[in-house]
């Protein structure tokens, strides 16, 4: 492809990006700036997929097919990178599970492009009721070193983040093992008491999982898991854009309280990621998306995941924030690159890999994604 003129939206400066071979050759910057040119961003990665696309990872019928359609869906949502997330099931299926789908990243190059690693929500979290949100609470168990092995095992050296809740008496030993072994450990759906969650940091925990879900929906007003966490330096925090999982006024909150460098976004995208409303595979399970876009279990109050789409994060969280884009754009690339320690998109060696956002007449924006080897693809935005 010919070389492309844009602003970086790093450092505000024009520069010159010229591919070769589908990678980066150069990011050179110019020495002028031309009227109009677009901002160049990296693209998107998301550490909490569950499915997107029709597609349910937690269904052990799912093909190679499947998952490049679901892997397709995202990359047309500006996400190149995932971690492939399989959440709570009985201990045995789980690891079967992990193991088919590492196979089946194995034989296709488009997945080995766009699966970065493995995230496991589960089952080492809180099978307390308001806690445990979709889980299976009967499948819920106690973490070990034995069975981080297993899973290690069968991932390799691939990057994996565990959520789990430090509240069972084996966390601690866990963690440390984890870490031994490459993991990221996160927390999540826990109720975890302030001594808990401090010696959980201790051992090796970095952050933790869709920060706001996960807990029943009244608390303690003076004393929840929310609070606890927001007041503990140590920890990073994923949120979910979606104004659904998370108030537009507590988003705003969170941003405000947290320092920038703890936060990502993800979608936590089931079946119906990319979708509109319908009835969508979960685990086994029916789930319903209502008109307002609320992914509810059958007869139930507690969300299942979201319908959210990665790059319509992006925008309800520019919308929310009171920001464009551009800035809060970080929140859902770099940042949970870095978290996961992925390498870096937009430096040379890099694949080509890049979105162009175009500022259009009445505050319309129209973001053209560009993946290496692949048609470039447009999504346009309407003002808000």
């Amino acid at each position: 492809m010919n070389p492309v003129e844009a602003i970086d939206h790093r450092t505000g400066k024009a520069v010159r990006l010229a591919c070769a071979d589908g990678k980066i050759h150069t990011l050179e910057p110019l020495a002028r700036a031309p009227a109009g040119l677009p901002v160049l961003l990296p693209p998107l990665v998301d550490i909490q997929i569950n499915g997107f696309a029709g597609v349910d990872f937690q269904n052990d019928a799912c093909t190679r097919a499947d998952v490049e359609c679901a892997a397709n869906g995202l990359a047309a949502a500006a996400c190149s990178r995932f971690l492939l997330t399989l959440i709570t099931d009985r201990w045995d299926r789980l690891l079967a599970r992990l193991k088919r789908f590492r196979m089946l990243r194995a034989a296709s190059p488009l997945l080995q492009r766009r699966i970065a690693g493995w995230h496991l929500e589960g089952p080492f979290m809180s099978p307390v009721p308001g806690f445990h949100g979709a889980h299976p609470p009967e499948f819920m168990i106690a973490p070990t070193a034995e069975r981080l092995r297993e899973i290690k095992a069968i991932t390799g050296n691939d990057p994996v983040l565990l959520t789990l809740a430090p509240e069972w008496p084996e966390a601690p030993g866990a963690i440390r093992c984890a870490r031994e072994l490459g993991f990221h450990v996160w927390l999540g759906h826990s109720d975890a008491t302030v001594a808990q969650l401090t010696a959980a940091v201790a051992a090796g925990a970095e952050g933790y999982t869709h920060l706001g879900n996960g807990c029943p929906p009244t608390w303690d007003r003076h004393n929840n898991i929310v609070f606890r966490v927001l007041d503990d330096p140590a920890l990073r925090v994923s949120i979910i854009p979606d104004r659904i999982h998370v108030s537009p006024m507590l988003f705003r909150l969170f941003h405000r309280a947290l320092d920038p460098a703890r936060i990502c976004h993800t979608t936590d995208a089931i079946s119906a990621g990319g979708a509109g409303p319908g009835v969508f595979p979960l685990a086994g399970m029916k789930v319903e998306v209502g008109a307002d876009g609320v992914v509810r279990q059958p007869g139930k109050q507690n969300y299942a995941g979201s319908s959210l789409a990665p790059l319509e994060g992006v925008r309800r969280a520019a919308a929310m924030l009171g920001r464009p884009p551009q800035a809060v754009w970080d929140f859902f690339s770099a940042q949970p690159a870095k978290f996961a320690r992925l390498p870096p998109a937009l430096v040379a060696g890099a694949p080509a890999d890049f979105c162009l956002l175009r500022e259009g007449a009445g505050g319309g924006r129209r973001v053209e994604i560009h993946f290496a080897g692949e048609a470039t693809r447009e999504v346009v935005w309407a003002a808000e």
